[in-house]
């Protein structure tokens, strides 16, 4: 799988060329009208900029110089109307190339989330959030300046670079040869420079992306870091990081205005000899003034339109750079997806779990198996509780499960078929999962229920809601239902968001439950109505629950103790109290420890 490592430790390629850039014409090929309206109203303010010359010289030379009032003002007249028509395509090029820019950016985010939505936890388990945000956000703003403004600019300044010269030439050969040695001397540090730009913006970009996986992280901790007193700390390391990524910056910004200002001093300090040599071909009578203004005029049109191009050139390497950044985000291949032909799933499923011979390790942890040969069936209806101490491997099994991981070895089968040649999407809306660390989303609390299954009516929504004991808090909020809940539910209690992670699963009505610690939080007596709610939809589905808290597992049909990725006993509470070893031990010190202490 192509991978995507920390910020700090990523060694792209360099680009040598802006072909990166190219693959921006997928995303505005359905846009391809408005890109011709464009390139239309481009061609004709370069075109237009040009005639503008023409019109100077005859200004000159005929209105001026020849005393004629009437070819005067009609010259005035018509360079009146050549700048209304430059202004008119100015903004119709303008719209349009922004509009475009716009809309390809939206669809670049939109492509790029749909992309993070299939990958699978390994991706997100060893590549930093803040790296992939910095990427959805700062490269393909990146993108919106080129794409909206930098290569229309550069196309519009290269017509006019192009089309001045030739106007250079017809109007003074000799004057135009003398402008055009100076070139070589141009394109030299243009060529220089631009590697230096293109590498210093590469890092600039990572620099920033560490700023942001280091303010998304601490600021999602808050309650740790503020707990700890920890907000100096942060400070400091958030401070060094943006330090770091405004040195980056300020060399970057350095090398661009070194490279423009170089240019602009080749390019006018030319244009100054020249312009002294044309002044005495005019005294001498060899060009007229009009000639000598009109090439003039193209010479600093051309001179800017190659001081404009150098600076662009620096935008259009930054965007490389981030294009093929996010274009190896997009190239990243999920190691979960969906078989070509998926084999259906028995409706209604009946929730029948098989582990056979299963070994799996974490991508992050190769040398160390969370399951290792592990082997458990569980019957339609049955109930089974997963004990053990930390690392045993019983939150693994939920997450090979829901099929976020494949095993390295053995099988898993739900109902008889091996997930792996299910649609992993038609898996999962079979399970229902209330995880130990609700997330509730900042959303109200219709939706955030709904979530479970988003085609459920409201009746139904409350109805999940009243099994799950969460319509007693939930209509003492300020606004009911439609009360908003915060970001990640800061405005509700931990029991209070895990009745709703609770009423989420109940609605989706699953043939397999998936209970981690789905009570851990709550109070007594709102451990007690929830677990008589839990007792109620467990009767007719299998369920799998993961406790630490034996109190909470007495009444399960078989409770399996784990350690170290294995089996270690199966049978009921009394049967594993009567064998001894590691499930009586735990029992012993959470059952007996108030004995203890006295």
């Amino acid at each position: 799988m192509a991978n995507i490592r920390d910020a700090r430790q990523i060694d792209r390629p360099k680009s040598r060329n802006l072909r990166q850039l190219s693959h921006l014409v997928r995303f505005t090929m359905p846009y391809r009208w408005q890109v011709l309206g464009a390139t239309i109203a481009l061609i004709v303010t370069a075109g237009t900029m040009l005639a503008l010359g023409q019109g100077l010289r005859h200004l000159i030379d005929r209105g001026f110089g020849g005393g004629d009032q009437t070819l005067l003002e009609h010259s005035v007249l018509v360079l009146f109307g050549v700048a209304a028509l430059l202004a008119l395509g100015t903004y119709a090029r303008f719209y349009l190339v922004s509009w475009v820019g716009e809309r390809v950016v939206a669809d670049i985010r939109r492509a790029m989330f749909n992309h993070l939505l299939n990958l699978d936890p390994g991706f997100f388990e060893s590549t930093r959030t803040g790296e992939v945000l910095s990427r959805m956000t700062t490269d393909t703003t990146l993108l919106q300046a080129v794409v909206g403004s930098s290569i229309s600019v550069a196309l519009r300044n290269t017509l006019m670079l192009f089309g001045g010269a030739v106007l250079l030439f017809i109007t003074s050969p000799k004057l135009t040869g003398l402008v055009f040695l100076v070139v070589p001397i141009v394109i030299v540090p243009i060529i220089f420079f631009g590697r230096k730009v293109r590498g210093l913006s590469r890092l600039s970009q990572d620099k920033v992306a560490d700023v942001s996986a280091e303010a998304s992280e601490a600021l999602y901790a808050i309650g740790t870091v503020q707990a700890f007193a920890h907000e100096d700390y942060e400070r400091q390391r958030f401070g060094s990081r943006n330090e770091d990524s405004f040195r980056a910056a300020v060399s970057r910004v350095r090398a661009r205005a070194l490279l423009t200002a170089i240019v602009i001093l080749l390019v006018f300090g030319s244009i100054s000899a020249v312009l002294g040599i044309g002044g005495m071909d005019v005294v001498a009578g060899r060009m007229s003034a009009g000639d000598l203004s009109a090439f003039v005029f193209y010479a600093v049109v051309v001179a800017g339109s190659a001081g404009s191009i150098s600076e662009v050139v620096g935008d259009l390497q930054r965007a490389a750079g981030a294009m093929e950044r996010i274009l190896e985000l997009l190239a990243t291949k999920p190691t979960i997806a969906a078989p070509a032909n998926p084999k259906p799933l028995m409706q209604p499923s009946r929730g029948a779990v098989a582990f056979d011979n299963v070994t799996f390790h974490y991508p992050s942890r190769p040398e160390t198996a969370a399951l290792d040969n592990f082997s458990l069936s569980v019957a339609p209806g049955e109930t089974v509780a997963l004990v053990g101490p930390s690392g045993a491997g019983k939150s693994t099994m939920f997450q090979l499960l829901l099929r976020f991981y494949d095993p390295a070895a053995g099988t898993i089968t739900f109902d008889g078929r091996d997930l792996r040649d299910l649609d992993p999407g038609v898996l999962r809306r079979a399970i229902g999962l209330v995880p130990q660390e609700p997330v509730i989303f900042g959303m109200n609390a219709w939706e955030n229920i709904r979530y479970g299954r988003p085609d459920a009516s409201d009746a139904e929504v409350r109805a999940a809601a009243d099994a799950a004991y969460a319509t007693e808090f939930i209509e003492r909020l300020p606004e009911d239902f439609d009360t908003y809940l915060g970001e990640r539910g800061l405005r509700l209690s931990g029991g209070q968001r895990q009745r709703i992670a609770i009423a989420r699963a109940l609605l989706r009505n699953p043939s397999l439950l998936l209970l981690d610690e789905a009570t851990s939080a709550l109070d007594a007596e709102s451990e007690l109505v929830v677990q008589r709610a839990l007792d109620d939809i467990m009767r007719d589905r299998s369920t799998i629950i993961i406790a630490h808290r034996l109190a909470t597992v007495l009444k399960a049909d078989r409770i399996v103790v784990m350690d170290h990725g294995r089996i270690d006993a199966i049978g009921s509470h009394a049967e594993l109290i009567k064998q001894g070893g590691l499930y009586a031990r735990l029992a012993e010190l959470q059952f007996q420890q108030p004995k203890a202490a006295e």
